[in-house]
């Protein structure tokens, strides 16, 4: 069936991994950094039923993907023969597409509509392809094209002048930026500039926020700082911007909150707001900005700046060096000395993520990829092997926990195969650590958490041996 791979062009090379769910977690990385479709393939049963992990991953950072999964011939389905598995009720529920193409004549019809699909919805697609589908050829005559368009979209006039008045009748004012400014950076830093306000960012906001930004006082929630809560539990209006934040309780008790999102569902789902609209943040904020007052009164901005200052230097006492040990904080820091200008950084859930996302300075360029929706684990290798692929004159850093890479560890032997100069840090903490703490914090003796680790290096020199 070659029309399927002609119709994915941006695939250039398959590569061959040991576990499926790496290969999901590679491709969904790469349309994570690349916002390109890419395409992961496995065999019948076990062997596309392995991509479940990663998949869920993709939907969730909503990036596109397809998914190919090979099927039982037509006449041995629904028989319970061995390995038969119902992709189609297993993947409907992590996808934006999934539907199994039982005669050859659909393929280039059911591909375009996968394809469309996930590009538009921001999602995975999922082919169910039978064997004996596959073995067929037809004639592809068909004049079917993928479109892919860009409109702008905004809140209205009268939305937006609702917004300007609310924002002009207050002083402080704080700015709430996810990952949706993500094209908007200029014109953040230019409102903030205006209301005087400090900008709060979520985790998944880092890149596209932090960098070149005097008015950021870092994150709240489990990862936040001091500066970050206080900036939205004492505000008077607090502006949500392409943030689906999930953690009510840390929202603010008594201000007012109008909320910008590119999907119309987010809207007050995590907690009630008073304005909700619709648009993207770049388009919305350019149309916003003339109609929003210059403000004078810095005084609540300075407040958050001075504890941002504050709560930096807190943190920076975990990154000095020990005669012992080598605290994480200390560790991370040291990769973000040492890291290139363009170095992107994969952290494992768990307490790497953490640290990735305190001390790892990003500047415009540096990207993270962490699985901070999903939040699985192991997410770090794999897709520092997918950003390598893509990105082959980038460094690429996988900061794993020992967890993490002992559950995939088998795909080590993919850097080898594949030749791919990813650098892999482990933090042996010989404990699952998150989970630890997790358990301590809840005054619970904690159980099941311990690991017993083998040595890594060598682990990684006998590897590395195989390449000759």
């Amino acid at each position: 069936m070659l029309f399927i791979l002609k119709a994915i062009r941006v695939i250039s090379k398959w590569v061959h991994v040991r576990h499926e769910e790496v290969g999901a977690f590679a491709a969904g990385a790469e349309a994570y950094l690349t916002d390109q479709i890419t395409a992961c393939a496995g065999s019948c049963g076990p062997g596309s039923l392995h991509f479940i992990n990663g998949i869920y991953e993709a939907q969730r950072n909503r990036v596109p993907v397809i998914l190919l999964a090979s099927q039982l011939v037509t006449s041995q389905q629904g028989t319970d023969f061995p390995q038969e598995v119902d992709f189609e009720t297993l993947y409907k529920n992590c996808s934006v597409f999934c539907r199994q193409i039982n005669d050859p004549t659909q393929v280039r019809e059911i591909t375009t509509a996968a394809i469309q699909t996930a590009i538009n919805q921001r999602g995975v697609a999922v082919l169910v392809i039978p064997y004996n589908v596959s073995l067929e050829k037809v004639e592809d005559n068909s004049r079917r094209k993928i479109y892919h368009p860009h409109p702008i979209i905004r809140p209205s006039d009268q939305e937006l002048s609702k917004i300007a008045s609310m924002l002009n009748k207050n002083n402080k004012v704080t700015i709430f930026a996810g990952q949706g400014v993500y094209e908007a950076h200029d014109e953040l830093i230019a409102l903030a500039h205006k209301l005087k306000s400090p900008i709060v960012h979520t985790s998944r906001a880092k890149d596209f926020v932090e960098y070149d930004n005097p008015y950021n006082v870092g994150m709240t929630g489990m990862f936040g700082v001091e500066s970050g809560t206080t900036a939205i539990k004492e505000c008077d209006v607090l502006l949500m911007l392409g943030a689906d934040f999930a953690w009510s309780q840390f929202y603010p008790d008594n201000a007012a909150i109008i909320q910008v999102d590119i999907d119309a569902t987010h809207l007050g789902r995590r907690h009630p707001v008073d304005i909700g609209v619709v648009g993207s943040c770049k388009p919305a904020l350019a149309t916003l900005l003339p109609l929003v007052d210059e403000k004078q009164d810095d005084e609540f901005l300075g407040l958050c700046q001075k504890l941002y200052t504050k709560s930096m230097k807190k943190l920076n006492k975990k990154t000095i060096p020990s005669r012992s040990t080598i605290h994480p904080q200390y560790l991370t820091e040291l990769i973000d000395k040492y890291a290139t200008d363009d170095a992107v950084l994969c952290a494992d859930v768990g307490s790497a993520m953490v640290w990735a996302c305190r001390h790892f300075n990003t500047n415009g360029k540096r990207r993270t990829v962490i699985s901070l929706k999903h939040g699985t684990m192991a997410n770090a290798m794999p897709q520092a092997l997918g950003v390598q692929k893509a990105f082959p004159n980038r460094q690429v850093i996988s900061l794993s926990g020992d967890g993490g890479i002992s559950m995939l560890l088998g795909d080590l032997l993919t850097t080898i195969q594949e030749q791919l100069p990813i650098k892999i840090i482990v933090l042996n903490n010989s404990s699952l650590n998150f989970v630890e703490l997790e358990q301590k914090s809840e005054g619970l003796v904690d159980h099941y958490t311990d690991l017993k680790n083998p040595d890594f290096a060598r682990l990684a020199d006998s590897i590395f041996f195989l390449s000759g």
